[in-house]
């Protein structure tokens, strides 16, 4: 069951026998990836790196996910058709062009990109993406790369953003997309689609 605002999340729990500790969100997309093309469940996740897990409070201590201070918490994960070809990612997508330049798509489930807290609002498990989607005016970038990093550079008249569980997206022209930080090539069109709850994660 997605969170709700004011209800407790996650349980004492470490990871169990079969997790898999992954130090970064590409790595967590591999292995997401690698189970839904096989058709077998995902494991449990250990968190010991990443966008999602700074989203999460977690410090990429491995040692911590076996002891009694270890906590588990169900998250969503995005399934993304990228020009008919199917994805899965973590903690965000992003379709841009080089040098940021342009036309800028943010899809997030974790709230942090690097040191850009680019979802403010996203919950990893609210069943919701937390989207922002526009062109900057040459003039607003720069303040716009300051503030980024804490969050405040929303509201603005050139970013459209909301919240929605599925979307579809046209890029025209093309943008490079990039899934929890690794490229997937160029693309035309986004099919975006959350799963509520169906990953574990442990920090």
């Amino acid at each position: 069951m997605t969170v709700r605002r004011g209800e407790a999340w996650g349980w004492p729990g470490p990871l169990p026998a079969d997790g898999v500790v992954v130090h970064s969100d590409a790595e967590a997309r591999h292995v997401v990836e690698g189970a839904r093309r096989a058709g077998t469940p995902v494991p449990t996740l250990g968190l010991a790196g990443g966008d999602l897990c700074r989203t999460l409070g977690g410090t990429g201590d491995v040692g911590r996910m076996a002891g009694d201070d270890a906590r588990t918490f169900p998250v969503d994960l995005a399934r993304v058709d990228v020009d008919g070809t199917r994805h899965w990612f973590v903690a965000h997508l992003i379709a841009r062009r080089r040098w940021w330049r342009g036309r800028v798509v943010a899809v997030m489930n974790a709230q942090w990109l690097g040191d850009w807290d680019l979802g403010p609002r996203s919950h990893p498990d609210d069943g919701l993406l937390d989207v922002t989607d526009g062109d900057l005016p040459w003039r607003d970038r720069r303040e716009a790369r300051r503030r980024v990093r804490t969050g405040t550079h929303l509201p603005h008249p050139a970013l459209r953003t909301w919240r929605p569980a599925s979307l579809h997206l046209e890029l025209d022209p093309p943008l490079d997309v990039w899934l929890d930080g690794e490229p997937v090539g160029r693309a035309s069109t986004l099919e975006v689609e959350v799963e509520p709850d169906a990953l574990r994660v442990v920090v």
